[in-house]
């Protein structure tokens, strides 16, 4: 059975300490970790390296913990679990809980996992909003009263959890490749007759010619193919500004008329329409500001200065009416000589988007305009060569997308099981004799 009952029940709970002033480096350059939040967000399950070491005397100051341990988070990101697998000491950002004797500490992470929003709903306001330790003691949460029980459900999220770190591993595999690849098509290109890379320049420089593509920021060298051009983005293309749709007629109900906006981006360049990001209109609409399929659309508004979505270049594939709304810009092709593909995957390219940035005014919210967002070049190979080079692209562009549905597929299955397996709304089998290995 599973009841709900408060988690100072199950466990005590000790604020951490920071020694003051903290800046001081007496305290700091020991061998024992300083937990920051910054530490506990990167983490994943267990934390295994922090950013910081306190010294003896700072540790002194602190509050420690030893591996094994389960802490908090309760300020700036709150609610935030992680099992400590390291020596460490925790500052009053965090919240330590000992004494866990008669519950399993990683069904408890997975308890706190799964109401890491409760537990920020519950932030007393200010500065900074927080936690303290009677909050995080009276919160209720469903406990399973076997232990066997517990650890059962912490091992069915773990195999999870398991199968989740290993496609993120995979996807950071194939997203380091194609960088690697994608330096290399832009340096290198494709030679028609063997469908291979060129050689390098430092191999075969009569087959290489100066341009003034590379930079510093770009990554790029100076030195590109003798068969390409080096062309002024801005001469290839033109964008069209979209239409200032008013608010007025906006909705969360869905019409016939998707409002594209900055929110529909994500960080991986990639649209997506979900009813949290998606807009719809109920206004008049002017036909020439609707999307077609295949149109080339460009972010030119970042909605955080962290999001990293200005510049994105995303083709069009949607069976609903989408609206071309003034933060996305159209791209239109102008000079023949470029395949719409190629120009796709060129101003997605790491060194075209430095270039955008460059032309990105503001500090809290970063945007361009479609007069300035394309100031700067990119290599132009003959139409052949662009064609190849894009289905290379195209074809670890697939590889990752697969990866990308795999995850999204097990991280809703969690969040699933999590909704079942910690609410008492789902009870597992279990033996109350069964031997489970604890990580």
């Amino acid at each position: 059975m599973s009841e709900k009952s408060r988690i100072g029940d199950h466990a005590k709970v000790r604020r951490g300490a920071s020694p003051r002033p903290i800046g001081d480096p007496k305290y700091f350059g020991g061998t024992v970790g300083w937990v920051r939040i910054s530490d506990a967000t990167s983490a994943r399950k267990y934390l295994r390296k922090t950013e910081q070491y306190v010294s003896p005397l700072g540790e002194s100051l602190s509050v420690r913990v030893d591996r094994g341990d389960l802490i908090m988070s309760i300020c700036a990101t709150i609610g935030r679990p992680v099992i400590v697998d390291m020596p460490a000491c925790i500052h009053d950002g965090f919240v330590q809980f000992y004494e866990v004797n008669n519950d399993d500490k990683e069904y408890m992470y997975y308890l706190l996992q799964f109401h890491e929003k409760d537990l920020e709903r519950k932030g007393q306001p200010g500065t900074q909003v927080n936690l303290n330790t009677t909050i995080v003691e009276d919160f209720e949460a469903f406990f399973p009263t076997s232990l066997a029980e517990q650890r059962k459900i912490a091992r069915i999220l773990s195999t999870v959890d398991a199968v989740i770190e290993k496609t993120e591993a995979a996807i950071a595999k194939y997203k380091a490749i194609k960088t690697g690849m994608m330096h290399d098509l832009f340096t290198r290109g494709i030679d028609l007759k063997t469908g291979k890379l060129r050689p390098r320049y430092e191999d075969a420089p009569e087959l290489y010619k100066k341009s003034e593509l590379g930079c510093g920021s770009t990554g790029l060298t100076n030195q590109v193919p003798r068969e390409w051009e080096v062309v002024s983005v801005g001469e290839m293309i033109h964008i069209k500004h979209g239409y200032s749709f008013k608010g007025q007629f906006f909705s969360d109900e869905p019409t016939d008329f998707i409002l594209l906006t900055p929110g529909n981006f994500n960080v991986n360049g990639e649209l997506y329409f979900v009813e949290r990001n998606t807009k719809y209109y109920t206004g008049e609409i002017p036909s020439e500001f609707i999307f077609k399929n295949g149109d080339l659309l460009v972010v030119m508004t970042d909605l955080t200065q962290d999001m990293n979505i200005l510049g994105n270049v995303v083709k069009l594939k949607s069976t609903s009416k989408v609206l071309h709304n003034q933060r996305i810009g159209r791209i239109e092709i102008t000079d023949q000589r470029v395949c719409s593909d190629y120009m796709l995957v060129v101003l997605n390219t790491p060194f075209s988007k430095v270039n955008v940035k460059k032309t990105a005014t503001g500090t809290t919210v970063r945007h361009t305009s479609p007069n300035n967002i394309y100031k700067g070049v990119i290599p132009l190979p003959k139409k052949s060569e662009q064609i190849d080079i894009t289905k290379k692209v195209q074809a670890i562009d697939r590889i990752i997308f697969i990866e990308r549905l795999v995850l999204s597929k097990h991280q809703q299955l969690k969040s699933a099981l999590m909704a079942d397996l910690l609410t008492g709304k789902v009870l597992v089998k279990y033996n109350e004799n069964e031997t489970v290995e604890v990580v």
